[in-house]
């Protein structure tokens, strides 16, 4: 998958993990997502969609800090929640707000199994053991895009690593993190 990668990305990654701070970069992370997601839906699902893709998004910001507690890179630790992500749009047959095509759903949840079956997380349940106890709120699904699907915001091809776009190019793996990092440079900070 193809990620951009900057240094708001390591502030929120350094931010979500402080008190108090760290709640505030949490929900400004997750308005984001969704925002960015939600324009990516047909305008007439956007609504009915946006109760699911926030609390979706919510949680996966524990799979985040998870994933790097795990010793993730903060671009794969991302990267994992982006497939969590896609696989619950793939579900839905949400398929134009896919980041990749259908056909690679598979692939990408088989680069990171090992952590995926640590916390019980499958194509057919994205979210795992990171399911809020009072789960996430519901949302119409749309089956019939998944016989044909239209991918307009997916980029196939990049599903044996992660990709990272910078100033200077694509690097395969993402960046090395800054030593000085301003966490003031989160959203929400």
């Amino acid at each position: 998958m193809k990620l951009k990668q900057n240094v708001r990305h390591f502030a929120a990654k350094q931010a979500l993990t402080l008190p108090v701070v760290g709640n505030a970069v949490n929900d400004k992370l997750v308005d984001l997502h969704t925002r960015v997601f939600l324009e990516k839906a047909d305008a007439d699902r956007r609504d009915e969609r946006e109760a699911h893709l926030d609390d979706f998004f919510d949680a996966t910001m524990d799979t985040y800090v998870a994933a790097l507690e795990a010793g993730y890179t903060e671009a794969k630790a991302r990267e994992i929640t982006h497939v969590q992500a896609n696989m619950d749009f793939y579900n839905h047959g949400w398929t134009e707000m896919m980041e990749y095509p259908t056909d690679e759903v598979e692939a990408h949840y088989e680069r990171y199994e090992e952590f995926f079956e640590r916390y019980s997380i499958t194509i057919a349940d994205p979210l795992g053991d990171f399911r809020p106890e009072g789960g996430i709120a519901d949302a119409p699904s749309t089956p019939e895009k998944l016989d044909d699907p239209e991918h307009p915001h997916a980029e196939g091809g990049f599903a044996d690593d992660v990709y990272v776009e910078t100033e200077d190019g694509l690097v395969v793996g993402g960046q090395d993190e800054p030593d000085d990092v301003d966490v003031g440079k989160a959203p929400g900070a």
